[in-house]
């Protein structure tokens, strides 16, 4: 049988490695997931540009609204498209720069301690049904690989950078799917 995980690679994943990465701290469990929203170009889907951006491979030039994050180096680990296929960047053992500047219940630096998921979407707008059943599939899976304790959205450990995945994600239905507690998923945006 083969097993989910190799060195922090789910298997169920496509894997198309970043470079953008690099170590946790010593010692770090890994215990919170943080949900994203991203298109590429905004509002745009289906398209290879999000994962041009996350191997440093986007041409720049290909899109006006490209030149505002021109050189921008991240990646997360996870993508889920709007059909629920689900892409991984890092490996999960491993830091990916998806929070940047972050917080969460009373520590910085959500990157040392975080699984970074990103939806294909807008920032709130609503997710496909086919993202809901791959986010839930993927965070049971690292909740019984990893000690994960909580789950939130990129707009509550940056509140004054970002909104996302916003008004249109569908907290309740994420726990309900996974069959977890109130207190480990926010309530609302």
């Amino acid at each position: 049988m083969t097993p989910l995980w190799h060195n922090g690679w789910y298997r169920f994943a496509k894997h198309t490695p970043s470079p953008n990465f690099g170590p946790r701290p010593a010692g770090m469990s890994i215990d919170l997931v943080v949900i994203h929203a991203i298109s590429l170009p905004p509002g745009q889907y289906g398209g290879p540009e999000i994962e041009a951006l996350f191997t440093n491979t986007l041409d720049w030039d290909a899109h006006p609204y490209f030149q505002q994050i021109r050189g921008t180096e991240v990646s997360a680990h996870f993508v889920v498209r709007r059909d629920g296929a689900l892409l991984q960047f890092v490996s999960c053992d491993a830091r990916a720069w998806h929070a940047g500047r972050s917080h969460h219940l009373g520590r910085d630096n959500c990157n040392d301690f975080s699984i970074g998921i990103e939806l294909e979407g807008l920032e709130g707008d609503r997710f496909e049904p086919a993202q809901y059943e791959t986010l839930s599939s993927v965070c049971a899976a690292i909740a019984q690989h990893y000690r994960l304790r909580h789950i939130t959205g990129h707009e509550h450990v940056a509140p004054t950078r970002k909104q996302d995945p916003g008004a249109g994600f569908d907290w309740k239905l994420l726990q309900h799917s996974l069959g977890w507690a109130g207190d480990r998923c926010p309530s609302k945006n």
